[in-house]
């Protein structure tokens, strides 16, 4: 095989269509539908596709390593952004979740210091319509008394007044 034929050749594809070529091109046998091939040419394209499958074997292997690796760092980047929204989806959840209850515990706080203050504010009126009574009686006792003290006194001072 001439280093044109060779160069031609390169790589399984090429050393297959260089067999191709040879097996197309070979002389017939008359009657027969035979041809005459160069035996050590056809070995020479046999051998090279033998050399040059291995290394693209290992090159389709290596592709395929790669993709593989590829794909499972892909998918490793994708379960660890999927678990971040997950915690943080659940994070959002929790914080809803803590304020909702913190706005009911503040109603709640708010409505029972607005029934303590009520509560308060009535006993404390209570408390001073009970003193204003009591007030109410001494002064109606005082003032009997005054009243009591000034008919005494009147007695005494006669017609005059």
């Amino acid at each position: 095989m001439s280093e044109e034929q060779y160069e031609r050749t390169a790589g399984v594809a090429g050393a297959l269509d260089a067999i191709e070529e040879t097996v197309t091109a070979a002389r017939s046998m008359p009657m027969s539908s035979s041809v005459i091939v160069s035996r050590p040419e056809l070995l020479a394209l046999v051998a090279q596709v033998r050399e040059a499958l291995p290394a693209q074997l290992d090159a389709a292997d290596e592709v395929i390593a790669d993709a593989d690796a590829a794909r499972a760092a892909a998918q490793e980047q994708a379960q660890a952004v999927l678990a971040a929204a997950q915690e943080q989806a659940q994070a959002l959840v929790e914080a809803d979740a803590v304020a909702v209850a913190a706005r009911e515990r503040a109603a709640q706080i708010v409505q029972q210091a607005q029934a303590e203050a009520d509560e308060l504010r009535r006993e404390a009126d209570d408390y001073c319509d009970r003193r204003l009574a009591e007030f109410e009686i001494d002064l109606g006792k005082v003032l009997s008394q005054v009243q009591a003290g000034r008919a005494k006194l009147a007695g005494r001072l006669g017609p005059t007044l």
